[in-house]
């Protein structure tokens, strides 16, 4: 099956589901950013970490157990949501490119069919300006990443800037639950709620500062530099240890890594008072069952794995996403889905749930049925794209497919190993196979598959921005030293010979 024809199929998937949820249904999703996917309560990733209302959603509803974003960086994947394609084709593949003009987002389309949409919170898309974007009939965000606390620039609410009042978690949710109850309850409507946590520098709500300042993080052993969970690492990834994304020298500090991460668990608290919050405010309108809440990550973080911190890369600590989502009218509770989905398939979804029609061209599909346990063709690869940029030079322009078994990483314009690994084998990526003989032939294929992908979805240029903005390119020179040219690919030079 070709990819047009699985395309095709999927949407086919959603008509039988459409019965169901034709009715012009209410849908709320809540983006936070920066958040792993591994990093809630269930999930046992650190065991003192604490999230309950995601535990709840995913008791209740459904728990899509691998998730991704397209792009690990934040305008690339925000942009992939709100338009169901690549970053190849909306174009926005980095935090400064402007957003290309006559792009449509989703909630436009839910407008034509008769709802009120509303954005709440963290837009960071094409440049630095808060002021309210198409689509939205209720607009409240901020410049660029906004501040955790108070400041100067305070809110822009539907043009006009106000001050912010307390702890950006909280103003967010106030201003979204302030909109739900001013709306008839007959009015069909689209929420998203778009979090400025749990981004860096992570800042708790004063509730929750200290909560687990005497926790022990566990760090992960890709940590190690050398050795059996550093088998075959590239070069680059091992030079970025001792740079602006790297253990080493993190953000050019002395920052620790564990104390950071404990930070950032207790930033994340807000975001899951969020949640409940707006679960508390369904129910007290009668809508709690009706209603589909989606919760999602807009990308993961690294905190040490691969020596690495921040995201970007292909590693699953980067690309991987929470996605949880409730809605006991249209699935039951309870359920893992273990198919690959993505920040491309949310706007499929949401047009599907709500009976709205969905444009050509996407990339992405309806997860509904795969959400209500039906049979359906689904994806059995994502393409992964990252483009590089020059205010972070350490990583380089990085294109994967990943697969439900196999991942296979490719880079672009320099001179190292790609790398392939077996995630049901090796689930921590600390072995490259892409030496190895017995998966050559994977190799070619996963190789030849990647291209394929990029040719039909019309991803075959590497795109070209100005310059913009500093550079983070600097190293301790008290740390790690460059790394040594792979050893894989040293070989003694062969007599020469006259033709």
């Amino acid at each position: 099956m070709n990819r047009r024809e699985l395309l095709a199929s999927m949407a086919a998937g959603t008509v039988a589901a459409r019965g169901q949820s034709a009715r012009r249904r209410n849908v709320i999703y809540i983006l936070s950013d920066d958040h792993r996917y591994d990093a809630m309560g269930f999930m046992k990733a650190q065991p003192w970490l604490e999230t309950p209302q995601m535990d709840r959603m995913a008791r209740e509803g459904v728990h899509f157990r691998n998730a991704f974003v397209t792009t690990a960086l934040c305008s690339p994947s925000r942009a992939s949501v709100l338009t169901g394609v690549y970053a190849h084709k909306h174009k926005i593949v980095d935090n400064n490119t402007p957003i290309p003009a006559g792009t449509t987002f989703f909630p436009s389309h839910l407008q034509q069919a008769g709802y009120k949409t509303a954005f709440f919170g963290k837009w960071h898309m094409g440049a630095e300006t808060d002021e309210p974007k198409p689509g939205f009939d209720q607009w409240v965000s901020f410049r660029g990443q906004g501040s955790y606390l108070p400041s100067p620039n305070g809110i822009n609410v539907n043009g006009r800037n106000v001050p912010q009042k307390g702890h950006i978690t909280d103003e967010l949710t106030n201003y979204s639950l302030e909109w739900m109850r001013s709306l008839p309850k007959d009015q069909p409507y689209f929420m998203y709620l778009s979090h400025k946590a749990v981004h860096a520098q992570f800042e708790p709500a004063p509730r929750h500062k200290g909560r687990y300042k005497d926790a022990k993080f566990v760090y992960p052993p890709t940590m190690a530099a050398t050795g059996e969970m550093a088998q075959h690492r590239p070069m680059w990834v091992r030079n970025q240890r001792n740079s602006w994304h790297g253990v080493d020298y993190p953000y050019h500090s002395t920052l620790d890594i564990g104390e950071y991460y404990k930070k950032y668990a207790e930033t994340l608290m807000g975001v899951d008072d969020s949640i409940g919050q707006v679960l508390d405010e369904l129910k007290r309108r009668g809508e709690l069952d009706s209603t589909l809440v989606i919760y999602m990550g807009d990308n993961g973080f690294a905190f040490g794995e691969h020596g690495l911190i921040d995201k970007r890369t292909a590693y699953e600590e980067s690309m991987r996403v929470p996605l949880l989502a409730r809605c006991p009218e249209l699935f039951e509770g309870g359920r893992t889905v273990p198919q690959i989905v993505a920040n491309l398939d949310i706007m499929p979804t949401v047009l599907d749930v709500c009976g709205a029609p969905r444009p050509g061209g996407l990339d992405g599909g309806s997860w509904l049925p795969l959400a209500q346990g039906r049979q359906t063709e689904w994806r059995k690869e994502l393409l992964y794209e990252y483009y590089w940029e020059r205010n972070f030079p350490q990583t380089p322009t990085i294109h994967a497919l990943r697969g439900d078994r196999y991942k296979f990483i490719r880079y672009q314009g320099i001179w190292d190993l790609d790398e392939l690994y077996d995630l049901q084998e090796d689930p921590l990526e600390s072995r490259n196979l892409i030496l190895s003989e017995q998966h050559q032939p994977l190799i070619r294929e996963m190789r030849t598959r990647l291209f394929e992908v990029l040719a039909q979805t019309g991803g075959m240029n590497i795109p070209l921005q100005p310059d913009r903005g500093g550079q983070q390119a600097l190293r301790n020179p008290e740390r790690s030293k460059a790394a040594e040219f792979p050893k894989e690919l040293e070989r003694k030079p062969a007599p020469f010979r006259h033709q």
